[in-house]
C-alpha cells in the first residue's frame, strides 16, 4: 500500500512528469520536422554544434554560481570521486563481462560501455529536472568522464600513445573550460577579493550573478537554449537513421541493454551499498545513474570510424543505444523518483 502510494506521489509530481513529456515531445518534434523535409538533414548536426560550444558551456558555468556549503561541497567531491572509481572498475569489469567476444570487439564494446554521451544526452535532461544544482553535479561527474575519454578512450581506439593534439582538443574544449573556471570560483569563492552588494553582503568579484548581472543574464539566455536544442538535434538524428540493419545485430542488442540498463542498475545498487556507510544524497545518485543511462559518446564512436576499429559494430550499437534510450530514460526518471519518495538517499 505505500508502494502505491509512493506511485501516486510519482505521478502527481508535475516536474517530473513534464521533463519527461517535454524531451519526448521535442524529440518527436524534431523527428517528424526532419521527415516532412521541414528541417534540412544537416539541421541535426548544426544544432549539436550550438549546443556543444556555447549553449552546455554557458550552463556549465552558470551552474557553479551559488553559495557553498560543507554538505554540498561533500557530496560534490563525493560525485567527483565517484566518477572516477566507478568508470575506472567498468574498465576492467566490462571487459570480464564481454568475454565471450573477440579482442577487438571486447575492446571495442568495454569503451563504449564506459564512456557515454553524458554531456550532450543526459545534462539537458538532468538540468529540466533538478535545476542548476543537478547541472553542477553533472558537470563535476563529467570530469573523470573527459579525463577517461580523451586518454584511454583513444589511446583503446588508436592504439598509440597520447597524443599532444587529443591533450589539447581535451584541455581547449569549451565545456571542460568553463567547468573548471566555474568549479574554481566556486570553491574558493570565499578567498577570492570580494565586493559590496548593495545590501551590505559580500560575494567574490567572479560570482557574476551577483556582481556582473549584465554579463550573468546573456549566459542565462545561452544556457536555457541547451535542452530544446539538444532534444530537436536528437530527434532531427533519429529521423536520417535506417534502423533495419542495425536491429538484426544481436551484440548491438546485449551492448544496449547492457549500458542504458544493467549498468546504471549497478551503480544504484552500488552506492545503495556504500549510502550504508556513510550518507549519500538523493540528487549525488540520480545524477550518476542519469550520467550512465546514456547511450555511446559521440567521441569514441568517431574513435572507432576513424581508426577503422570495429567501426560498424559501433554505428551499429550507436543507433540502437540512442532509440533504445529515449524510451528507456523517462522509466529510469520514475524510478528514481520513487526512491526518492522511499527516502533511501539523504535530501
Amino acid at each position: 500500500m505505500e508502494l502505491f502510494r509512493i506511485f501516486q506521489d510519482v505521478l502527481s509530481n508535475q516536474a517530473v512528469i513534464s521533463a519527461v513529456t517535454s524531451s519526448i515531445f521535442i524529440i518527436l518534434l524534431g523527428f517528424f520536422l526532419t521527415k516532412r523535409g521541414t528541417f534540412k538533414p544537416s539541421l541535426g548536426k548544426d544544432l549539436s554544434t550550438v549546443v556543444l560550444t556555447v549553449g552546455l558551456p554557458a550552463l556549465s558555468f552558470n551552474a557553479f554560481m551559488s553559495d557553498i556549503n560543507p554538505e554540498t561541497f561533500r557530496q560534490g567531491m563525493m560525485i567527483l570521486i565517484w566518477g572516477f572509481v566507478f568508470q575506472g572498475a567498468l574498465i576492467f569489469l566490462m571487459k570480464a563481462y564481454y568475454f565471450r567476444y573477440t579482442k577487438d570487439e571486447r575492446q571495442a564494446l568495454t569503451v563504449l560501455t564506459t564512456l557515454g554521451s553524458t554531456t550532450f544526452f543526459a545534462v539537458p535532461i538532468i538540468g529540466a529536472i533538478y535545476g542548476a544544482k543537478g547541472v553542477l553535479f553533472a558537470s563535476i561527474f563529467n570530469i573523470s568522464y573527459r579525463i577517461y575519454l580523451y586518454s584511454w578512450g583513444y589511446i583503446s581506439f588508436s592504439g598509440l600513445k597520447m597524443s599532444k593534439d587529443n591533450l589539447k582538443t581535451m584541455l581547449l574544449n569549451p565545456i571542460i573550460i568553463a567547468t573548471f573556471l566555474g568549479l574554481i570560483v566556486w570553491i574558493f569563492q570565499g578567498f577570492l577579493p570580494q565586493v559590496t552588494l548593495r545590501d551590505g553582503s559580500q560575494v567574490a568579484f567572479a560570482r557574476i550573478d551577483k556582481t556582473a548581472v549584465w554579463l550573468y543574464r546573456p549566459m542565462t539566455f545561452l544556457a536555457s537554449i541547451c535542452s530544446p536544442l539538444a532534444w530537436l538535434s536528437i530527434g532531427a538524428t533519429l529521423a536520417q537513421i535506417s534502423l533495419n540493419e542495425a536491429s538484426r545485430d544481436r551484440t548491438s542488442w546485449v551492448y544496449t541493454i547492457t549500458k542504458i540498463v544493467v549498468v546504471p542498475m549497478f551503480g544504484i545498487i552500488a552506492l545503495f551499498v556504500i549510502n550504508l556507510f556513510t550518507p549519500i544524497s538523493f540528487m549525488t545518485m540520480a545524477v550518476s545513474t542519469l550520467m550512465m543511462t546514456t547511450p555511446p559518446a559521440t567521441v569514441a564512436v568517431a574513435y572507432a570510424i576513424k581508426f577503422d576499429r570495429q567501426s560498424l559494430l559501433a554505428s551499429n550499437a550507436s543507433l540502437i543505444a540512442t532509440v533504445f534510450a529515449v524510451i528507456w530514460v523517462p522509466l529510469t526518471i520514475f524510478l528514481l523518483e520513487v526512491i526518492n519518495q522511499m527516502g533511501i538517499f539523504v535530501q
